[in-house]
């Protein structure tokens, strides 16, 4: 399966990609439905079902928020985050929502929004029903939908086609399914991985948006950057954390004479990168989904390192990262998951990480070879990793697991460039090991909030 970049790579708001920006598009697509049928008019009362993990942690994760928004009229990619207090604010003090931002309705939460935590839905661990019923309650239409991870939404009959609306019968003209595939097409054309991945991206993109496109995205990750480090204050949610990077940051700007003293300051810049993207990002600001919302810090963090760090960085070197970055963010898609819900942290930092560590490798002028031996490390190197949300927030563990996942994609493409690209491991071996790991770990360490760090740790 070839995937857009740009279906890959989301400009939109936090908390959580398949928990926050998939809903919100799940209720966009239904409210196309409707008015593709003639119906959106004649609706009445709307109902939304929300199974499985989106269910278990959906409150922690804003998911009736992005519900709300959606129905609304309001898309991630667009939404002012600013904005987002009062119109929800508005729907629930007036019991009123506006579909499509046009016609209203009654809409009474505790009735319309349910959160059913005893129940799943077969085909993901994110499954979400609509239901539309004229005034005469008669159903007019009903929908299941998916939310299948890094913001990636299929209705019910095109699970293994899942896609947010883009074309998916286009012909790329290099398609990959495994990492050997896409070697054997670089060895043969003599190619780069992401020139191997750029020319794919013309059977969705028009050329000459690609770059500006992938420059739009780098530049949401500078601005997330940017905004976390000039906000202060305790996150939303009730746990009380304290966000960090703005302190961490005016620390390191007010003494720089300190970078001269300790060789590893450049460490704690990645840090703050990361912290600052994940802390925007547990607040519902404007985020990239790289490839998740979970994991939004890493690959902003180790560009960031590249950008501002590395030798020779350049604005190609740039598009290079992204582009290599996502063929790995395809493949681990494709052959296993970037859904926390269905297999995990190593579903979406451990694929972060991978991904990272690969487009780090080839920015810095790396083989194709190398860069398929640094993300097999990054992969190999999370493992097992569970996602176990406290209280359901995208905030402990998960923003200090994206600065971890920033240091360990860094250090596997060191290590990666150190050798010629032989070892032992595939990458394609490694996703494999994923896949299976993630369908062997017990559903209470799958974003559900009723295993590990979820339940060890007690709220004051």
């Amino acid at each position: 399966m070839i995937i857009s970049l740009f279906d890959l790579y989301k400009i939109g708001i936090g908390p959580s990609s398949s928990h926050t920006v998939g809903p919100m598009w799940a209720a966009n697509r239904f409210l196309h439905a409707l008015q593709a049928a003639g119906k959106l008019n004649d609706t009445a009362r709307v109902g939304v079902c929300l199974y499985g993990s989106l269910a278990l942690t959906g409150h922690g994760h804003a998911t009736d928020t992005a519900i709300l928004l959606g129905l609304a009229g309001e898309v991630p990619d667009e939404v002012d985050p600013d904005r987002i207090d009062d119109i929800v604010t508005d729907i629930r003090t007036r019991q009123r929502l506006k579909l499509f931002g046009k016609h209203e309705i009654r809409f009474i939460e505790s009735r319309d929004l349910l959160f059913l935590t005893d129940e799943r839905l077969p085909g993901h661990a994110n499954g979400m029903r609509f239901t539309a019923w004229d005034a005469e309650n008669e159903t007019l239409l009903s929908e299941v939908y998916y939310s299948t991870g890094g913001g990636f939404v299929a209705r019910e009959d095109e699970l293994e086609g899942e896609h947010i609306g883009r074309d998916s019968n286009v012909n790329p003209p290099f398609p990959f399914s495994s990492a050997k595939q896409l070697l054997d097409i670089c060895r043969i054309t003599g190619m780069r991985i992401a020139d191997v991945v750029l020319e794919n991206e013309k059977a969705f993109t028009e050329e000459e948006r690609i770059r500006p496109g992938l420059f739009r995205i780098w530049g949401a990750m500078q601005g997330s950057i940017r905004r976390g480090c000039s906000t202060d204050g305790v996150l939303p949610g009730g746990l009380n954390v304290t966000r960090r990077a703005h302190k961490l940051y005016n620390e390191m700007i007010h003494r720089p004479e300190a970078a001269l003293k300790d060789p590893l300051s450049v460490l704690d810049w990645v840090n703050i990168y990361a912290l600052a993207v994940n802390e925007e990002n547990a607040a519902g600001g404007r985020v990239v989904t790289a490839p998740t919302n979970g994991a939004a810090g890493v690959i902003p963090a180790v560009l960031a390192y590249y950008d501002r760090f590395c030798p020779g960085a350049d604005e190609e070197g740039i598009i290079t990262f992204l582009a290599t970055a996502g063929a790995i963010g395809m493949l681990i898609k494709h052959n296993a998951s970037i859904s926390a819900a269905e297999v995990g942290c190593q579903g979406e930092v451990g694929a972060a990480c991978s991904m990272a560590a690969a487009g780090l490798v080839a920015a810095m002028g790396g083989s194709n070879e190398q860069a398929e031996n640094a993300a097999e490390i990054g992969m190999e190197h999370n493992l097992g990793l569970t996602c176990d949300p406290v209280n359901g927030l995208v905030q402990v563990p998960c923003i200090e697991r994206n600065t971890m996942g920033a240091m360990k994609a860094i250090n596997a493409a060191r290590l990666a460039l150190k050798g010629d690209g032989t070892h032992m491991v595939s990458l394609d071996e490694v996703i494999e090991t994923m896949r299976q790991t993630g369908l062997d770990m017990q559903e209470k360490y799958k974003e559900t909030a009723e295993g590990g760090l979820a339940v060890n740790v007690v709220e004051c």
